[in-house]
Order: C-alpha cells, then sequence, then structure tokens
C-alpha cells in the first residue's frame, strides 16, 4: 500500500531546495526507486513536500542520501507527517 509522506522542515527556502536537488541528482538519488511523485509547495518563502512512495523501506533508503544533504544546507528537519493513500484521482 502507498504512503503520503509530508514534509515542513525549518528554514528549507526554494533556494535550499534547488541546491539539495542539484546534490541528489548528482548523488544518483534524482528519481529513487519507490517514489512515484514528488511535489514541492512553496508557502510564505519556505518549501514544503508531499511524496508518495511504495513502501517506508524504499523511503527510509532515500533518507539515507537526502538526510546528510538537507544537514549540510543547515536545513532543520522535522518528523514527517505520514498516512496510508486511501485514495488518489488525478486530473
Amino acid at each position: 500500500m502507498a504512503l503520503g509522506i509530508y514534509f515542513v522542515h525549518v528554514g528549507f527556502t526554494p533556494e535550499k531546495y534547488d541546491e539539495a536537488i542539484k546534490k541528489l541528482e548528482a548523488a544518483g538519488a534524482g528519481s529513487p526507486k519507490g517514489r512515484s511523485n514528488h511535489f514541492a509547495l512553496e508557502s510564505d518563502g519556505a518549501i514544503q513536500v508531499f511524496d508518495i512512495w511504495d513502501s517506508h523501506e524504499d523511503f527510509e533508503a532515500f533518507g539515507q542520501t537526502l538526510v546528510p544533504i538537507l544537514a549540510e544546507l543547515g536545513v532543520e528537519m522535522t518528523e514527517p507527517s505520514v498516512a496510508t493513500v486511501y485514495n488518489s484521482i488525478s486530473g
């Protein structure tokens, strides 16, 4: 069953998001196994992220690459909200 994972990190600016994406691409993790959708939402100068993952294991594996990158950029990470995807409608 797919998982929806929502992050609201402290100090995650659009500039830091763009840099994180570049670093993930360089690390070969720009399109990680198990992530089917990625949304970056901007509100009041901060980026929030909502992803759909196939499994918690795939998400955890990606975190091994992501977490050090965000820490290097000075992003204060918070615990994500995780929920089972009940339904999805496109369009």
